[in-house]
C-alpha cells in the first residue's frame, strides 16, 4: 500500500484564494501587528454578518461579536459579565472539553457539572433542573450561569434549556466553540443565550491559528467585554483602572487570516455534513458500530465538526488483548500532541479495551481515531465538585470514539478509514 500522510481528526485549513495572505499583508504593510486594527473591526463585523442573517427570520437579530484571544478567554469574559465571583456556581456540561470548566475556576466559583441525554450527548434538561434546585436548597442560592456546550457541533436542546434559565433567571453562555455554523430551529447557535462562544483554535470550522469571539446581545455588552479583553482601562489621557482587565484582544494578524476564512466558513460546513454522510452510509454495514446522527427533529442542524461513533462492547478489536498495557510515551493530543509523565497506564474512567485498541490500530494505519471527551466530573482535577447524573456521558466514555472529518478529508480518505476500521474487526 502507497504511503499516506496521517489522516487528523479535524484541521482546518487556509483557502486557495490568497484572501487570508491578502489580509494579513496588509496588517504588515500598514504596520497593524497589534491586537486591534482594521482586520480585527472587519472580522467582527464579518461574524456578525454571519450569526445575525443565518436564521429562520422570526426574530430579527443584531448581535455584537467581540474577538477575543481564545475561545477559554470568551467563556472566562462571559461568566465575569455574568457577575460569577468567589463562591458562586456555576452550571457546565461535563461532557466535553476543559475550557467550559476551567474558567469558572479563574473566578473563584465552582462547577456545578451536569451529565448528558443520551439523544445529542449534551446537557440534559432535566438534570440541570434538578441540580438548579439542589443547589437552591443546599446554598441557599440558584447558579450564576449555566454553560451548554455544542458537543462535536451537535446542538444542545435549547428550547429546553432557555425555557430553565428563564424559570430561574439565570443567565445561558452558550458554548458554541465546535458548533460554529450549527443551528437550531434555523438560528444560529450562540445567539440564544446572554452570550454564545466561538472558537477559531487550529481544529475549528475555521481558524485564526488561534483566537475565539463572545457574540453579545447588544453594543453596551459588547463594550462592557471589550473593556475587560484591553486590561480594564478607563478612558482617561493616563492608565487608570477601576477594575481587573485582561489581555485577550486577538491581533490584527490573526484576524486578517479569519476574515480570508469567513469566505469559506460555508463550504467547510457543507463539507463536514458530506464526510458525516458518507460515513453514515459505509458505517452502516458493520454490525457494532454505531455513528451518532443527529435527532430526526428538523429543528436540529448540527455542522458535524467531528464525526462520533460507539464501538459495543463485546465487538473485539486486533490487539485487544494488549490495551493499556504501556505507560502511552510518545506526545498526545494529535498534530499539537504534548507530554507531560504518568506512572500508570490505566485510570479509574477510561475508554474499553476495544475502544483502546481501535485506536492504536488506526494510529499504525496512519488514521487519528481519539476517544471522546473524558467527563469532566471524572477529572481528578475536579474531584469533589458537585454532579448531577445519570452516568450517560460515563458510559459514552467507555465506548465512543471521534473519526476525521476535517476539510483535508476526502471521500477516498473515509473509504479507507473505513476499510481500516473491517480490518481492525477481523
Amino acid at each position: 500500500m502507497e504511503e499516506r500522510n496521517t489522516i487528523y481528526l479535524c484541521l482546518a485549513h487556509m483557502s486557495e484564494n490568497k484572501m487570508e495572505e491578502k489580509y494579513v499583508q496588509e496588517a504588515f504593510d500598514t504596520n497593524w501587528v497589534v491586537p486591534m486594527g482594521p482586520n480585527v473591526n472587519a472580522f467582527e463585523q464579518n461574524l456578525a454578518d454571519f450569526v445575525n442573517s443565518k436564521n429562520d427570520g422570526s426574530e430579527p437579530l443584531d448581535r455584537k461579536v467581540v474577538c477575543l484571544s481564545s475561545g477559554t478567554a470568551a467563556v472566562h469574559l462571559a461568566l465575569l459579565a455574568c457577575g460569577v465571583g468567589p463562591g458562586d456556581e456555576v452550571c457546565v456540561q461535563s461532557f466535553t472539553f476543559c475550557a467550559s470548566s476551567h474558567p469558572v475556576t479563574y473566578l473563584g466559583a465552582k462547577p456545578v457539572f451536569i451529565g448528558s441525554e443520551i439523544e445529542t450527548w449534551n446537557m440534559d434538561p432535566v438534570l440541570l433542573e434538578k441540580a438548579i434546585l439542589d443547589r437552591k436548597e443546599k446554598t441557599g442560592k440558584y447558579p450564576k450561569a449555566i454553560v451548554p456546550v455544542a458537543l462535536y457541533g451537535m446542538p444542545y436542546k435549547i428550547d429546553e434549556i432557555m425555557a430553565i434559565a428563564d424559570k430561574y433567571g439565570i443567565p445561558v453562555v452558550e458554548d458554541a466553540a465546535e458548533g460554529m455554523g450549527s443551528r437550531f430551529n434555523g438560528r444560529i447557535l450562540g445567539t440564544f443565550g446572554k452570550y454564545g462562544v466561538l472558537s477559531f483554535n487550529g481544529n475549528k470550522m475555521i481558524t485564526t491559528s488561534g483566537g475565539g469571539a463572545l457574540i453579545c446581545r447588544n453594543a453596551e455588552d459588547a463594550d462592557e467585554i471589550l473593556w475587560y479583553a484591553t486590561q480594564a482601562r478607563d478612558s482617561y489621557p493616563y492608565y487608570q483602572h477601576t477594575a481587573i482587565g485582561y489581555n485577550y484582544r486577538m491581533s490584527n494578524v490573526c484576524a486578517g487570516i479569519g476574515r480570508g476564512q469567513m469566505t469559506v466558513l460555508d463550504d467547510h460546513i457543507a463539507h463536514h455534513k458530506h464526510v458525516q454522510a458518507l460515513y453514515e452510509k459505509l458505517l452502516a454495514e458493520l454490525t457494532g458500530i454505531h455513528i451518532h446522527k443527529q435527532p430526526t427533529d428538523s429543528r436540529y442542524d448540527a455542522n458535524f465538526w467531528l464525526c462520533a461513533a460507539t464501538l459495543d462492547p463485546d465487538v473485539h478489536i486486533q490487539g485487544q488483548e494488549n490495551a493499556y498495557k504501556e505507560v502511552v510515551k510518545t506526545a498526545v493530543g494529535g498534530a499539537a500532541g504534548v507530554m507531560h509523565t504518568v506512572e500508570t497506564a490505566t485510570t479509574d474512567c477510561q475508554p474499553n479495551e476495544n475502544v483502546e485498541a481501535l485506536r492504536v490500530f488506526m494510529l499504525g494505519k496512519k488514521v487519528e481515531c481519539r476517544p471522546v471527551w473524558k467527563p469532566m466530573h471524572k477529572q481528578p482535577v475536579y474531584d469533589g465538585c458537585a454532579a448531577y447524573t445519570d452516568g450517560v456521558e460515563e458510559g459514552l466514555f467507555k465506548i465512543g470514539f471521534c473519526l476525521p472529518a476535517g476539510p483535508y478529508v476526502s471521500d477516498d480518505d473515509v473509504r479507507y478509514i473505513v476499510d481500516c476500521i473491517k480490518e481492525a474487526m477481523r
